[in-house]
């Protein structure tokens, strides 16, 4: 399991973060019951089922409320706009493949539109099961439809080690562990990432690339070697035996304590940005990319610098301090949002209150 030790406390989630959220006021008076006044509600989602989305689609569409875009949202929260009366932000993260088969059906039918916050580096042309997110063809008919704005989160949404100091390994099991929490193995150009074929793969302390953590200079040697000695003792039967943990400690030799440098640091997070909106850009043949979210809501003192001098007119990032809604008077690059289970606590017919 991976340690917390190394991770500040504003990039955590868990019952902690959410009960410092509830006890300082962060949620929206209309969570409990109130009013929304003059909050913006947006809401997020990812990967979708018709049976949870329909749902909450028909309370907005039923109810009167409008969808805004990013470039809305913004101008909004800079106060050079005001919106018309139960207006509401729809965010559907990382561009999955339901975004085109389930959410954008539903929200032509509910004459709703949303925002969707693409990968360039984890989409492909192709079809099928190749990919989990939509194809590029998917993406750009979104694109074309009006239904949907496309804008960035990040060229790859990568995690990457932050610590020299194994914490775990790759197990049998590991398919569970969602696709875009598995860590970076190698960056660009070659850009790989740990997979549930690489068991007894060490697994370091790890944070976002756009968290103010530096990178561990790991190298793959201890990843091969220790991926190598599982494969040739049983592969999967290898954890079955008592002393697997300590076998795989001894193959995965301790690094000497390297870390890239704060010039490299920054480089590669600008990478991050900046090819994200000018790949998104060209392939959807627009310039209309220059909103983004950042993986896991996380932002630091060099990604706020790096957003402008990218181009970035706004970015989703959670910290401690603010409300979990747009209002005017936020800061562009500090803009905060909701679970999508709390649209059925929007005022109107058929709303759900908290006690229920």
């Amino acid at each position: 399991m991976r340690s917390l030790s190394t991770v500040p406390f504003s990039e955590r989630g868990g019952a902690a973060r959410g009960c410092l959220d509830l006890f300082s006021g962060r949620f929206p008076a209309f969570v409990f019951g109130g009013g929304v006044g003059a909050l913006l509600p947006v809401f997020h989602f990812h990967d979708v089922t018709r049976e949870e989305l329909e749902p909450k689609l028909r309370h907005l569409a039923d109810n009167g409320y409008r969808t805004v875009t990013s470039d809305d949202i913004v101008s909004y929260a800079r106060g050079a706009r005001t919106l018309p009366a139960r207006s509401v932000g729809l965010c559907f993260d990382d561009a999955w493949k339901s975004l085109a088969l389930v959410a954008a059906p539903l929200l032509k039918q509910y004459g709703l539109t949303a925002i969707t916050y693409a990968i360039p580096a984890r989409m492909t042309d192709a079809g099928g099961a190749a990919s989990p997110f939509v194809t590029w063809a998917e993406l750009s008919d979104l694109h074309n439809s009006g239904v949907v704005d496309i804008q960035s989160h990040t060229c790859s949404h990568s995690r990457v080690f932050t610590t020299i100091e194994v914490e775990d390994f790759v197990q049998p099991g590991y398919a569970a562990t969602p696709l875009l929490n598995r860590p970076q193995v190698s960056a660009p150009p070659e850009l790989a990432f740990v997979t549930p074929d690489d068991l007894g793969a060490p697994l370091y302390g790890m944070r976002s690339r756009m968290s103010d953590g530096r990178r561990a200079l790991v190298g793959r040697e201890a990843h091969d070697a220790c991926v190598a000695l599982v494969a040739r003792e049983g592969g999967a039967a290898f954890f079955a035996r008592p002393d697997w943990r300590a076998r795989l400690r001894a193959a995965a030799s301790v690094p000497a304590a390297s870390f890239e440098s704060a010039d490299d640091q920054s480089r590669a997070m600008e990478d991050e940005l900046a090819r994200s909106r000018s790949i998104l850009n060209d392939r959807l043949k627009t310039q209309s990319v220059a909103h983004i979210c950042l993986p896991w809501g996380i932002s630091g003192a060099r990604t706020a610098a790096l957003l402008k001098r990218t181009g970035y007119q706004s970015a989703f990032a959670n910290r401690i301090r603010g409300t979990h809604a747009v209002q005017p008077g936020d800061d562009p690059y500090w803009l905060k949002r909701l679970p999508n289970h709390y649209i059925t606590r929007l005022p109107g017919r058929g709303r759900q209150y908290w006690f229920q």
